[in-house]
């Protein structure tokens, strides 16, 4: 286990959610153990985003695990999915990076169990499959990134980054421009 060092996390936010593709996403549970690479992320910068929970520094229960340092869990429940990120940025200043896809490492009968007969790129191409798909809930809200059961290793370099603007976040104005959503080129796991 290359469990990713307290360091790595605090990059600057956009730099993290490049960083972050190519590394391992693991989630153990008493089911088994289940990873993914990360392929697919974005990033969310509240101070100045309109399409980040916190942004212009809101503060709320759901917020506050952004406020404090990086390399932390904030999850939260999306139109009945749970979706997870890592909490980037300084203290204060509250920030994420949105895991988006994941390729499937290990576990993969447990990730088809949990998601039901899907085909495999359909297994964890979304940030919602993904997380049905390694066990993350919203119980993993505030964990460390640094020791089990939900953690983070290092995996594959990216040949090719691609870069371009979120999705979904039509309603926030000219923060829905902004081509903070990264990908690695051409894997069949990213979301569209």
């Amino acid at each position: 286990m290359d469990l990713l060092p307290k360091e790595f996390y605090n990059q600057p936010t956009l730099e993290l959610a490049r960083s972050l593709l190519g590394c391992r996403l693991v989630k153990e549970t008493t089911s088994g153990t289940a990873s993914g690479y990360i392929v697919e992320t974005e990033a969310y910068i509240g101070p100045v985003d309109r399409a980040a929970h916190s942004y212009n520094y809101k503060r709320t229960k759901r917020t506050e695990v952004m406020f404090g340092p990086a390399g932390f869990a904030y999850t939260y429940v999306m139109h009945t999915h749970c979706l997870v990120n890592v909490v980037s940025g300084v203290e204060g200043s509250p920030e994420a990076v949105l895991i988006r896809a994941v390729e499937p490492v290990e576990g993969i009968k447990l990730m088809y169990e949990r998601r039901g007969d899907k085909k495999e790129k359909d297994l964890t191409n979304g940030p919602g499959k993904l997380t049905k798909a390694l066990g993350i809930t919203k119980e993993d809200y505030g964990r460390s990134y640094l020791t089990p059961p939900l953690y983070l290793t290092s995996g594959f370099s990216p040949v090719s980054i691609s870069q371009g603007t979120r999705i979904g976040i039509e309603n926030s104005g000219e923060a829905r421009d902004f081509p903070w959503r990264f990908w690695v080129t051409n894997n069949k796991f990213v979301s569209k």
